[in-house]
């Protein structure tokens, strides 16, 4: 198994290193990537690694879904590479934005960029509230001190969410994080809000200003930021050198803060009043509508990861009601019918990998996260994505029609239905039923309809084995052959990541042994991935550990996507440097997508570049 080190150091060759990369962030579920140069996103290589579940490109953002790993490899990904906010240079950004010049779609990039960080504070605060409902249920008093103080605990993360967002806000328009809290400080502000609540009419210097109480609101404070990070273009070209560094951030404050309490902030607000008006209209007249679509059409959502992008909707509604409907009881209809489909392939599938898979991501779309049944189960098998929509449609409608609502945030599932436990004591039944008529309703239709083709499998491999053919490997470098079993790395010795040979080399030149497509590089220059024209992947690795060199002591003579023919040079490799380290300086040569049974060796002690290392015998 790889490390965590060797798998981010590969997604970061796939998304074409470290200075493609303009922004990284994560969500529940993936990586979420700002690139430079987008065409160097590898999606067809990402999506070969065991340790990823899909790539997919979603508007500015390219992602690398994970699942429950995401925050291990973000960490490391962190730690190994400097990766700032605003690594793109101005005059950059300014061209990428113009790229795309259909305005909804950038404002939905844009919120979606802003709200994804931010989601774990959601989750955090809700599942709070969900925790002081149940105490409230087994008796709390509601009026006692300690639940007061657990209420204000809940309660900060709602009321404080325009400095949350004002963070993330500035970092997406690369402005001053902390200028853009200082202006959710100012919309917060005690005496503000005092004169909001006190409902006499205000004024700054003669213009009036609209009496808004800004906790928990959403809108005001983006417009706001997008609206500093211009005020902070402009401050900086403005202030002379000597003293930029007091009247820049001064100007900042002088000119955003006035404009967003007299005229930004209460643009926001009525925003947001608009699209209250338009969800009460939608309750009152078509309460199914909502939670039909999210069930039915929420897989294609998550697919693009666009779905965080109702999350500001669901919070607008939540402020306001202390409930909402956009989001929850439509997305706990998509998740487990997403449940009920993996688990019904886990029932159906005769390959005992392929039903262990189903039935990890049956168990992981109950509990909420759904990316590893959408692309292990509900992508790879015909009809089921169908399946999946259909039920959850079905449940979707059957919560919109008994008025089911979520009381609080939290990944709709098995373990977070006391979300929807709350004012309404029917609310958290009908949510019961909901997710039931998810799971079975999906169940039942997969199990049914859903096309697992064993029959051609077999048909396949029986064609296959009609013909052999044979790859020869030359030598990579001039050295001593070494059994893979008696490297000096348990990884490599046990034949995990592949079956093939090491050689002890006598002088540091790394040559192709093969014809082929330079597929990966690492950075470092430690390790060389070539695939053939037929798909043979053969992986070269250069010592043990040498990674932690960091590329000293390599010059990487070859590009990704470069064609390759046997002999060329690949890596020149300080030996005396590799030794001198402490590191072994061992070569590794794997086939990594072909059996052992599958790979001959030579039996020679010595090898050189011109001897023929190893056979390989395909199945064709």
């Amino acid at each position: 198994m790889s490390s965590n080190k060797e798998v981010t150091d590969q997604i970061m060759t796939y998304v074409g290193g470290e200075n493609n990369v303009n922004d990284l962030y994560h969500c529940a579920t993936r990586l979420r990537f700002t690139l430079n140069d987008k065409s160097k996103f590898n999606i067809k290589e990402l999506e070969k690694m065991p340790e990823v579940l899909g790539a997919v490109n979603s508007g500015d953002e390219s992602q690398v879904i994970i699942g429950a790993n995401v925050g291990v490899y973000f960490q490391e990904i962190v730690k190994n590479y400097h990766i700032a906010n605003d690594g793109k240079s101005e005059k950059q950004a300014s061209s990428s934005d113009k790229k795309d010049k259909n305005i909804f779609k950038r404002a939905i990039n844009v919120l979606v960029g802003i709200m994804a960080p931010i989601i774990p504070v959601l989750i955090a605060g809700g599942m709070f509230k969900v925790v002081l409902a149940l105490c409230s249920l087994f008796g709390m008093n509601q009026k006692g001190t300690n639940y007061q103080i657990l209420s204000f605990i809940a309660d900060a993360a709602f009321y404080f969410l325009p400095f949350i967002i004002a963070n993330s806000a500035a970092k997406k328009f690369n402005t001053s994080p902390y200028l853009a809290m200082l202006m959710a400080g100012v919309i917060l502000h005690p005496n503000f809000a005092a004169m909001v609540t006190a409902g006499k009419p205000i004024a700054l210097f003669g213009m009036p200003i609209r009496l808004v109480s800004y906790g928990s609101t959403v809108i005001p404070i983006i417009l706001i930021v997008w609206f500093m990070s211009y005020v902070d273009k402009f401050a900086e070209k403005v202030s002379p050198n000597m003293i930029k560094t007091m009247l820049k951030p001064l100007l900042i404050l002088l000119i955003t803060a006035p404009v967003a309490l007299i005229i930004i902030g209460p643009l926001g607000s009525l925003l947001g009043d608009g699209l209250f008006a338009v969800i009460n209209f939608l309750d009152a007249h078509m309460p199914w509508l909502v939670p039909t679509l999210m069930g039915t059409f929420c897989p294609l959502l998550v697919m693009i990861g666009m779905h965080v992008s109702l999350t500001p909707l669901a919070a607008l509604e939540l402020s306001k009601y202390g409930s909402e409907t956009v989001f929850g009881p439509g997305m706990l209809s998509s998740n487990l019918s997403q449940a009920g489909a993996s688990l019904a392939i886990a029932f159906k599938e005769k390959n005992a990998k392929a039903k262990q898979i189903a039935l990890s991501a049956g168990v992981t779309a109950l509990s909420g996260i759904t990316e590893p049944a959408l692309y292990g189960v509900t992508l790879k098998y015909k009809r089921v994505l169908a399946c999946v929509m259909a039920s959850g449609g079905i449940a979707g409608l059957y919560s919109g029609l008994t008025g089911v609502v979520r009381y609080s945030f939290g990944s709709p599932g098995i373990f977070t239905l006391p979300v929807f436990i709350g004012k309404n004591p029917n609310n958290i039944i009908n949510a019961l039923i909901t997710a039931g008529i998810a799971v079975v309703v999906s169940f039942i239709s997969t199990y049914f309809f859903a096309v697992i083709d064993n029959k051609k499998e077999v048909n396949d491999t029986t064609k296959a084995k009609s013909t052999i053919e044979v790859h020869s490997l030359k030598g990579v470098v001039d050295g001593q052959l070494v059994p893979l079993e008696n490297v000096n790395d348990q990884v490599f010795a046990s034949g995990s990541l592949g079956s093939g040979v090491a050689i002890y080399p006598s002088n540091g030149m790394i040559v192709s042994p093969i014809d082929g497509i330079i597929s990966m590089v690492y950075p470092t220059g430690h390790a060389v991935g070539i695939t053939t024209d037929d798909g043979q992947e053969i992986l070269i690795h250069i010592g043990i550990n040498t990674v932690n060199l960091k590329g000293r002591g390599f010059k990487v003579n070859v590009k990704q996507d470069q064609k390759v023919k046997a002999g060329d040079p690949l890596v020149q490799v300080d030996l005396d440097l590799v030794k001198k380290e402490g590191f072994d300086p061992t070569v590794m040569v794997l086939a990594l997508n072909t059996p052992k049974e599958n790979i001959k060796v030579n039996k020679t002690k010595n090898i050189t570049i011109d001897d023929n290392l190893l056979n390989i015998s395909s199945l064709g």
